[in-house]
């Protein structure tokens, strides 16, 4: 026996017992390893055949987002506008003196506005205030307004990706057959697509056929000249429109700007016929409610369903909605015609602010008049069971001038407003138009058939100051400045929030209207000051007109 060895049988067998149970614990390791590895291998190969370019990635919201570097052209939103604002009498589109709503007062500073909303704020956070319920209602305003301001595009996600892929297929897929479809996302119903078809004529001429008319973008597009344009002339029709308004009684000798016509973007706009429009509007009323932009408008559809022409068969019924003169008074609160062939009836109510405004002593011509922020002008509240298509507007009135010099107190909830930032003229007119939006929303399901519209801002277009401070807007050369609109949201970003959601549409005629700052009364005007120009009134015919072409295709 090796002499090395001299261990008993008993720590032999011991030490056997020994190793093997090392050798079992190093195999039960090397067999945990493996699992582990073969699990880890399994979950890498399961996730990577899900996601293989993201499976090692950071959550999206974890790593810094960078913008898009395609450019887009956004035209700059139009402030309040103001100027002085001709009221006529001397026919029912002519004043021979002012009154207090169209006296021309000075306009506050944005900067002012801006300092008052911010020690507004200071004061009551150092009053230690709890918000009350029309602050809040004032606050949600605020951030609905806020958040409707656009955003840059960001990188597409895995999902728009695919959805591009799927409109470029379907696109290819249709090429061979003589219609093309397009799927396009518009502003008016961005929850939805639009499905257009291009039928080829035997002219070889193209013309866009919309399987639904309202799916149609028409705020974006291009201006062109038209040789058939204008619709009716301004020399002629002096029924319906002012001489103030009729840049063809004036000293303008460029006329230009009456020959352009707006074609909306990827699908066509259907062209205006007096006759068709009367038809449309058989047995219905169409009420403009708002300032003189909103007369505007209305004296332009007078002329465009008249072609012009004088027409002794259309009757005053003023009277019907309340439109007399008062006793003392300077004239009706408005004016309404019926076309007797049709019983089409179209009527104007003045609404320079769209609230209710009263006067706090009525037995006092001095006295001072509450303006209901939170309550629809009495006119809509008393007709609005009459109305089948109604275009609302306001815009100009909200600046101090105008409230001072007409007595207007702020009323919300029927008393006197006490909340400063409410008070700020930017957040006042805001929650106006959030408040009658809402409030003519709530009637829709009352009165079946009422379409409603909220027509966003009319730019002014003053240069090196205000209408009292030497603005002026002298072009007179067409699409000098631009000719076409590509963008989706529009400039009028608190109108465009105010409807959003809401069964009120959005006439959106801010952007195409910028681009037209030649068609302006400008130093033209035959009822401003000496030195005096209007950059915020249409010469007519003129880009109203538009206005009312689009609204024709909507209703």
């Amino acid at each position: 026996m090796n002499e090395s060895f001299s261990g008993t049988p008993r720590s032999m067998t011991l030490h056997r017992n020994r190793m093997k149970r090392g050798a079992l614990r190093r195999r039960a390791r090397d067999i945990s390893v493996m699992l582990v590895v073969l699990v880890c291998a399994t979950v890498v190969i399961w996730t990577w055949d899900k996601t293989p370019t993201s499976a090692f990635l950071p959550p999206e919201s974890h790593y810094l987002k960078l913008q898009s570097e395609e450019k887009v052209e956004r035209l700059p939103t139009a402030l309040n506008t103001e100027t002085k604002d001709s009221y006529s009498l001397a026919t029912p589109f002519v004043n021979k003196e002012g009154s207090k709503e169209d006296s021309p007062d000075n306009k506050d500073t944005e900067e002012e506005e801006e300092k008052q909303m911010e020690e507004a704020t200071v004061s009551d956070m150092n009053q230690g205030k709890t918000p009350t319920i029309g602050e809040k209602k004032v606050e949600q305003v605020e951030h609905e307004v806020i958040a409707s301001e656009p955003k840059y595009r960001k990188t597409p996600t895995r999902e728009e990706i695919k959805l591009e892929k799927v409109k470029h297929e379907v696109a290819i897929g249709e090429g061979e057959a003589r219609k093309t479809t397009h799927i396009k996302e518009t502003s008016s119903d961005p929850e939805s697509n639009i499905l257009a078809s291009d039928e080829e004529r035997t002219d070889g001429s193209t013309s866009t056929a919309h399987i639904k008319n309202q799916a149609c973008n028409y705020a974006k597009g291009k201006w062109v000249v038209d040789n058939h344009r204008p619709l009716y002339s301004g020399s002629q029709c002096k029924q319906w429109l002012a001489s103030m308004w009729a840049c063809r009684l004036m000293q303008r000798t460029d006329f230009a700007f009456e020959s352009l016509r707006w074609q909306p973007k990827d699908c066509s706009m259907e062209e205006f016929e007096g006759s068709k429009f009367l038809r449309r509007m058989k047995n219905k009323t169409l009420a403009f409610v708002g300032d003189s932009l909103g007369r505007q408008q209305f004296q332009s559809m007078m002329c465009m369903i008249t072609g012009g022409k004088e027409r002794l068969d259309v009757l005053d019924v003023g009277p019907e909605f309340g439109f007399i003169t008062p006793e003392g008074g300077a004239r009706p609160g408005g004016w309404a015609y019926r076309f007797p062939e049709t019983n089409t009836t179209v009527l104007y109510h003045w609404s320079s602010t769209l609230c209710d405004i009263e006067p706090l002593n009525i037995t006092d011509p001095a006295t001072e008049h509450a303006m209901h922020l939170d309550r629809p002008p009495a006119f809509l509240r008393q007709y609005l069971h009459k109305i089948n298509v109604l275009v609302m507007n306001t815009g100009h009135h909200w600046n101090r001038g105008k409230l001072n010099g007409n007595r207007w107190v702020m009323h919300v909830n029927g008393v006197p407003n006490t909340n400063k930032k409410l008070a700020a003229l930017g957040n006042a007119k805001n929650f106006t138009i959030h408040s009658t939006v809402s409030w003519v929303n709530s009637q829709l399901p009352l009165h079946p058939g009422l379409k409603a519209f909220y027509r966003s801002l009319s730019p002014r277009h003053f240069v090196g100051g205000e209408w009292n401070t030497g603005g002026s807007c002298n072009n007179t050369t067409p699409m000098s400045i631009g000719k076409e609109v590509l963008q989706e949201e529009s400039s009028d970003y608190s109108a465009g929030r105010a409807v959003k959601g809401t069964g009120v549409k959005l006439l959106d005629i801010t952007a195409l209207s910028h681009i037209r700052d030649e068609g302006h009364i400008s130093r033209f005007s035959i009822s401003a000051a000496p030195g005096v120009q209007d950059c915020l009134h249409w010469c007519l015919p003129g880009v109203p007109d538009t206005w009312n072409e689009i609204l024709f295709a909507m209703i």
